[in-house]
């Protein structure tokens, strides 16, 4: 079939022989999802340790064309979310600036004893600027969990005087924060 397509004696007329094409599309528009992420969780005030008791996300994607793989790539982004508010850390060393959380005994990645199960709904609503009614994903989760888990980590705390945390929020830096604030 590929080789009768490429001889144009074999073709109707004004077909261009090959199977190469090429397709421009301009959106109306930009796509806009849209999504909440709300992280409910715990600290031990003795030692700084945050426990994530429940985490929930609802997103509109527009059309959804495969929602086990969103769903997925949603949770996957959530971990990635979840290590950068609370774990991942690179570290130098202050008078030779030698890296010391180069390997993954030294850095800490999220692993499933720091991850709650996660709720995620969608609520879509096809998207009018483009034909397949679709919305970007790709960094949904990524984007959400930072946020989500440093805002309730200090409303866990304003109470306390903690008006800030800053990324990743280590046990030491939410007893640090906690105990500074008096």
């Amino acid at each position: 079939m590929a080789e009768a397509a490429k001889d144009p004696a074999k073709l109707p007329p004004g077909m261009t022989p090959g199977l190469d094409t090429t397709q421009v599309q301009n959106p109306a528009g930009a796509t806009f999802p849209n999504g909440c992420h709300i992280a409910e969780l715990e600290i031990d005030p003795d030692s700084g340790v945050t426990t994530i008791l429940r985490y929930t996300v609802v997103d509109d994607f527009g059309v959804t064309i495969n929602p086990m793989m969103l769903e997925g790539q949603v949770h996957g982004g959530v971990v990635q979310g979840i290590g950068q508010a609370l774990l991942e850390e690179t570290v130098y060393d202050n008078d030779s600036g030698q890296l010391l959380s180069g390997t993954f005994m030294d850095y800490a990645m999220p692993r499933a004893d720091n991850l709650p199960n996660f709720s995620f709904t969608t609520r879509n609503v096809p998207c009018k600027a483009n034909p397949l009614g679709v919305k970007g994903a790709g960094e949904a989760g990524a984007v959400g969990a930072p946020p989500a888990l440093i805002n309730a980590i200090v409303d866990a705390l304003h109470h306390k005087g903690v008006r800030h945390v800053d990324m990743p929020a280590t046990p030491s830096r939410v007893w640090q924060a906690l105990h500074a604030a008096g």
